[in-house]
């Protein structure tokens, strides 16, 4: 079979793979958005599906909860490493924001909300290494440390977190890190993904090294094993694990800064030369990778959902943003519908709790809904949203009783790096000017749709076009186009999401949503 490049055409950054028989897992970052750490599955390296996720929640606070002006966002489940270990599956994750690093096990990788155990110690960007029969954590950011582990896994073992590598620092933007570790054949390998700086003759652009040993304290060797921006230049596609399946192949799995649409995995062939290992052919990553396996398809990344559930259970594709009021949403109020109350106020689209989102797909998509506003109230204000730091949003609100149907976005110019690196949402909010399109509405249904174009992959304009209808056939368009930038505040790839909240005018009220269409086709 035949597998076309790049794997997804979709946000899916810091991948890590691991084999159990002939079944691929999966682990990818999605920080803020809950429930937290999805495990995808796969049989042939080209279809996988959510199968379960590590935690529903990080932590039941203020943080998780946006509440008091605080937030997860840039921050959360960053870059979790997984291991099969003595018939159990372990995952471990930093949060920077609680300052914890988080390890959690099962039985069953399958099942959602693993045993948990948490350290008050952030190993960052780590991986497991399984080394004669002991279990270690390699981390770090250009000093790259390693500690043991206690047998059972449960903590760290006293006195043995040492110094392990100085990684280069002259001529370098980004020093090692997002390691991978891996024991073969009497060698430890450690990959991690590095940017050089930019000179005269050539620019920067990340890549991927290898460190190598056969002692665990080194001395360690080091080699460039893929410097490729493939069609992006200046983007390197680095990051990621190696793994092998059942006949004795070997694969790499990383990532592309793509824009808008996040970052984007490619999988690539690796050979073993003189004992290194290296991805890709002739050190470029490929277009499409030949792997020995039929078609095994499973369910989508991106779904459409009628909303028509029995029980109060989300499927997989859907995630919310931060941890959600659970007492706020529900399948079951209204069947086949999906309700959300308005319990808690914000002041706009970044501060509002129970915004349900799943991704987009490059290098075109569009979502429709439709929304049921009989049951709003003032100060209202629900319907569809694309979700980035220059958001926008095109829904119904209610003010002193009358509604309209209204398209916002966030306008200007984008802010600068090191505001988005801090990620103070009161000083974003006075970045930013707020714009609106409104046009009246007396009915107590209206559909809503949200067209995304990602056709230059982040080179050049990538948009979002607003539209409604009052009869789900003919749509208008609304407000002027989106235009989709990929920002440091978020660090995850623009969603669509689903929205309601009260805007502190009084209300309270609740909006009821049916029949979301994903259309991934390119012919829009």
């Amino acid at each position: 079979m035949r597998i076309q490049n790049p794997l997804f055409r979709a946000d899916m950054p810091d991948p890590d793979v691991i084999r159990v028989g002939s079944d691929f897992y999966m682990v990818s970052t999605t920080m803020f958005y809950m429930p937290a750490a999805p495990i995808l599955k796969s049989k042939d390296l080209q279809h996988w599906e959510i199968v379960s996720y590590i935690c529903t929640e990080i932590e039941d606070n203020a943080i998780y909860r946006l509440e008091d002006g605080r937030h997860a966002y840039g921050k959360g489940q960053w870059a979790t490493s997984l291991l099969h270990y003595k018939g159990r599956f372990y995952a471990c994750f930093v949060c920077h924001d609680m300052g914890k690093t988080y390890l959690f096990s099962t039985d069953d990788i399958e099942k959602s909300d693993w045993e948990r155990t948490e350290w008050e110690t952030v190993y960052h960007d780590m991986s497991f290494l399984c080394w004669e029969d002991k279990v270690y954590l390699v981390y770090g950011n250009g000093e790259i440390r390693i500690v043991e582990l206690k047998e059972d896994l449960s903590g760290a073992l006293e006195e043995t977190d040492r110094l392990l590598i100085h990684t280069p620092s002259e001529g370098i933007r980004l020093r090692c890190e997002g390691c991978r570790a891996y024991a073969k054949d009497g060698w430890i390998y450690l990959l991690f993904i590095d940017w050089p700086a930019d000179t005269e003759e050539e620019q920067g652009k990340r890549r991927e090294v290898c460190y190598r040993s056969g002692n665990l304290m080194g001395p360690y060797e080091r080699k460039t094993i893929l410097y490729d921006d493939m069609w992006l230049p200046g983007r390197g596609i680095a990051q990621g694990p190696i793994f092998d399946d059942a006949y004795g192949n070997w694969y790499a799995m990383m990532f592309q800064d793509s824009g808008a649409i996040g970052r984007v995995p490619f999988l690539m062939p690796v050979e073993w030369k003189e004992e290194w290992p290296i991805p890709g052919k002739d050190g470029k990553v490929p277009e499409c990778v030949e792997v020995p396996f039929d078609e095994r398809p499973a369910e989508a990344i991106i779904q459409s959902d009628s909303f028509a559930h029995e029980e109060d259970v989300l499927k997989n594709v859907w995630q919310w943003n931060h941890a959600a009021d659970d007492t706020a949403w529900s399948f079951r109020e209204r069947p086949g519908y999906l309700r959300l109350q308005n319990k808690n106020f914000a002041s706009d689209l970044m501060r509002a709790r129970n915004t349900l989102t799943q991704r987009t797909k490059a290098p075109g998509c569009a979502f429709t809904v439709n929304l049921e506003c009989g049951g709003m109230a003032d100060g209202d204000f629900a319907g569809l949203c694309v979700f980035l730091e220059k958001y926008g949003q095109i829904g119904i609100r209610q003010r002193n009783g009358k509604k309209s149907v209204v398209m916002r976005r966030r306008a200007g110019e984008t802010a600068p790096y090191e505001l988005q690196r801090k990620g103070d949402l009161a000083a974003l909010e006075e970045w930013y000017t707020i714009k609106e399109t409104e046009a009246p509405f007396d009915g107590e249904s209206v559909w809503l749709r949200i067209v995304f174009r990602f056709d230059s992959w982040g080179s050049q304009e990538e948009t979002a076009e607003f539209f409604y209808s009052l009869d789900g056939e003919r749509f208008s368009p609304l407000g002027e186009k989106l235009d989709l930038l990929y920002s440091l505040s978020i660090f995850v790839g623009a969603r669509i999401g689903i929205f309601s909240y009260n805007e502190g005018q009084g209300g309270a009220g609740f909006s009821d949503f049916r029949d979301f269409v994903a259309d991934e086709s390119c012919e829009l």
